[in-house]
């Protein structure tokens, strides 16, 4: 069945994300994300949450909760905070969803909050693309997504490959827990 198929039945349902970690369509990514460190799909997740970050900044720039919620899960990666701490600004970041003007904008909060909790564990990398691709969706109608969400799959594998080359060579200061 062809992505699309499967995104215009859970579309025509209402359905908040579009995307499962299920979907046929994210498979190879998972298999990609599996074959990572755990560091590299840190550095994967955080670049593309940033880029959420400042989408929703310029719609929401009195609003904090992405923001916060991007900059917690560095510090708790590098091992300046706790976990509890980074946990309670990504779970604020999910809960200014529910206040977002738009489907768009819900889905990439919940984006930001799925990339943000790469640092407890690598699986939630494919909630990224489940989100995001999500919000693309509702930002062109699902009659004239097919391209846009084509490419911006092409972009995660183009940055996994380069994360994947740079942890070795990041100056960045890792927690013990992202070390093993």
């Amino acid at each position: 069945m062809d992505w699309l198929s499967e995104v215009n039945k859970r579309y025509r349902r209402n359905n908040q994300i579009l995307f499962s970690k299920e979907s046929e369509y994210l498979q190879d990514l998972r298999m990609l994300f599996e074959e990572q460190d755990h560091k590299t799909m840190v550095l994967w997740a955080m670049d593309f949450a940033a880029e959420s970050v400042a989408v929703l900044e310029t719609r929401y720039p009195l609003e904090k909760r992405p923001r916060e919620a991007l900059e917690a899960p560095w510090e708790w990666a590098s091992g300046k905070i706790k976990m509890r701490y980074a946990q309670r600004k990504i779970l604020d970041c999910h809960a200014f969803a529910k206040e977002a003007g738009c489907k768009e904008d819900v889905a990439l909060c919940h984006a930001v909050g799925q990339a943000c909790s790469v640092v407890h564990t690598a699986g939630h990398a494919i909630g990224y693309p489940a989100y995001d691709l999500t919000a693309i969706i509702h930002r062109y109608g699902i009659d004239a997504c097919r391209e846009a969400v084509e490419s911006r799959k092409g972009e995660y594998v183009e940055k996994l490959f380069y994360w994947s080359g740079q942890t070795a060579i990041t100056t960045r200061s890792w927690a013990a827990f992202l070390c093993q």
